[in-house]
């Protein structure tokens, strides 16, 4: 991997856990609740297809990529007869916001880091990159917290439609993702019982993936599996440097290094490891070169 390309996969652990509180923090949970949504699937796949509109279950299924289809059939479109996504858009915008300044008081801080973050986020290339499309369209904040927010929000999602474009080349998007990350890093109960899928759909993927050589007759990950992973995340992180490409490394790392302590704080909302796979963060005052972030998966 280039240095570059390492150094924006060191960045995503930075934006990533600050988009992420959205998904973990009571208080992002207590907003959801309080506009009708007090299941936690109902204000995720909510939450999550909001800047998109009133959007139905199948394409929200098709873009997140990884939930069984009955899963999000149960959120949507039902939840939008609940509460507009106009309504969602602000709920989960409070939530978030309100966990950051709760984690990280020091609003300069804040402020600092949304604006070194939102000029970037505001440049990223949306093509091909439905979520990350809809989440840039969205107005710039005037409080920094839900402006940090906001901007880590549309560069996560452009990573992570830049991810399943990755997994679909490698043929391994959807519930193959699920089990072969299972095999690896990820705790396959809770996955499947998180994600929605039965028994019997985990089981027959199970077999799929043994009969392509990407699992072992005993379910572990294979030399092959793990290189396909491995490809879709070097693609991953070729498909995320965009945003940055106009920075030189002293940039990025300034960057860095104001994202760092926001990160941090956000990290005693979520366990490690955790069920989205995100690492801990980047240390880039420590570790400018960014060693201690793994370059794949495998």
């Amino acid at each position: 991997m280039h240095n570059r390309e390492h150094l924006v996969r060191a960045l995503w652990t930075l934006f990533e856990p600050i988009h992420a509180v959205t998904y973990f923090a009571p208080q992002a949970r207590e907003h959801f609740a309080a506009v009708g949504f007090p299941r936690y699937w109902d204000g995720y796949f909510a939450g999550r297809a909001a800047p998109l509109g009133a959007v139905t279950a199948a394409p929200v299924t098709a873009l997140f990529s990884g939930f069984a289809p009955a899963l999000v059939e149960r959120a949507l479109p039902a939840a939008w007869s609940v509460a507009s996504p106009e309504r969602v858009l602000e709920a989960r915008s409070l939530g978030a916001s309100q966990t950051l300044r709760d984690l990280m008081p020091d609003e300069l801080v804040v402020a600092d880091a949304a604006a070194a973050l939102t000029p970037i986020a505001n440049a990223v290339d949306t093509t091909g990159r439905p979520l990350a499309a809809a989440n840039r369209a969205l107005p710039d904040e005037a409080d920094p917290y839900r402006q940090l927010w906001q901007a880590a929000a549309t560069l996560r999602e452009h990573r992570g439609d830049g991810h399943v474009l990755a997994l679909v080349a490698e043929n391994i998007a959807g519930l193959s993702t699920i089990v072969l990350r299972s095999a690896l890093d990820l705790d396959p109960v809770a996955m499947k019982r998180g994600r929605g899928w039965t028994e019997e759909q985990w089981g027959a993927e199970e077999e799929r993936l043994r009969e392509r050589g990407l699992l072992t007759a005993d379910g572990a990950l294979s030399l092959l599996g793990a290189a396909a992973l491995n490809r879709a995340e070097d693609l991953t992180n070729r498909l995320a440097l965009q945003p940055w490409s106009h920075l030189d490394e002293t940039a990025v790392c300034d960057v860095a290094r104001l994202l760092a302590p926001v990160a941090v704080a956000c990290g005693a909302v979520f366990p490690f490891p955790n069920p989205i796979g995100m690492p801990q963060p980047w240390d880039p005052t420590a570790d400018p070169r960014a060693s201690a972030i793994p370059v794949a998966l495998v």
